[in-house]
């Protein structure tokens, strides 16, 4: 490492070169110097009192921790899992340079040690942005289903769910806590459950409705199912599902008509002024 020490400047100009090659416009000079900067510097730190170099050893915690969230920010940025890593992988090259231009063959030894360290480094790095994507994926699902399940208030006491995709475990645990919260919300008695924008509906798809609608009964609410188009009432039937005393209607207008009788309304057609 001492070789690093005394040709710093070198390999960090090397080193910024490489991975600019690499990120192109992706991060600013300034922020690529100061990146790799303190990664070389807190790689040296660790390499000076820690005499096997591994890097689980606590000398090279700060390090870590600096790799971890770089790697974190890196996933959130949109960069991939090779522009990720690359900022650690260039140094091999860029510390190679700098000992042929020595032409010290004594370094070669060093270096080989260097790059067995930068390997396990750079597997960190992307083990660390696997981990960091794991998590903006989840964060991105979850989002996605909270934005594809909006509970609409229609009128004083009613208020609709429309479903659009497939109903799993995951999306009716959502789906539920948005209703029931929308209920009690809006105090309303009265749900619609439109399934227009599903798909097909399966016996799974089934029971996740089924249990939507007794969590909303338990509120005291009376639910109805809206959007029941011929080809998913042949399903229903061919399947032997049973809705039991769970109203459907074919379209949400009809549902919203059921609702409002049910609620007191006595809707009629108004007649037009004929022309004078």
């Amino acid at each position: 490492m001492d070789l690093l020490r005394e040709s710093r400047e070198d390999v960090l100009v090397r080193w910024a070169r490489l991975v600019e090659r690499n990120l192109g416009d992706r991060l600013t000079a300034a922020e690529l110097d100061h990146d790799i900067r303190e990664i070389f510097d807190l790689l040296l730190a660790g390499a000076g009192t820690d005499a096997a170099g591994a890097l689980s050893g606590a000398s090279y915690d700060e390090l870590r921790s600096l790799l971890a969230e770089l790697s974190s920010t890196r996933a959130r940025q949109g960069f991939s899992p090779t522009e990720t890593a690359i900022s650690i992988f260039a140094l091999k090259e860029a510390v190679l340079g700098v000992l042929e231009a020595h032409e010290d063959l004594r370094g070669y030894q060093a270096f080989a040690n260097l790059s067995r360290l930068v390997d396990d480094l750079g597997l960190f790095m992307l083990e660390s942005y696997a981990a960091a994507r794991d998590r903006v994926i989840a964060e991105q699902a979850e989002t996605l289903l909270e934005l594809a399940t909006p509970v609409v208030k229609l009128w004083d006491g009613v208020v609709a769910l429309p479903l659009v995709g497939t109903l799993d475990s995951a999306r009716t645990q959502v789906v539920m806590e948005a209703l029931l919260q929308a209920l009690v919300d809006t105090g309303s008695e009265h749900a619609i459950i439109d399934i227009t924008g599903v798909p097909a509906v399966d016996t799974q798809v089934a029971q996740h409705l089924l249990k939507t609608v007794q969590a909303a009964r338990l509120l005291g609410a009376d639910c109805i199912i809206s959007g029941i188009r011929p080809q998913i009432a042949q399903t229903v039937v061919g399947l032997g599902i049973e809705f039991g005393d769970i109203h459907t209607k074919a379209s949400l207008s009809d549902a919203l008509l059921l609702a409002l009788r049910r609620s007191g309304f006595d809707l009629v057609p108004r007649n037009g002024r004929s022309g004078s």
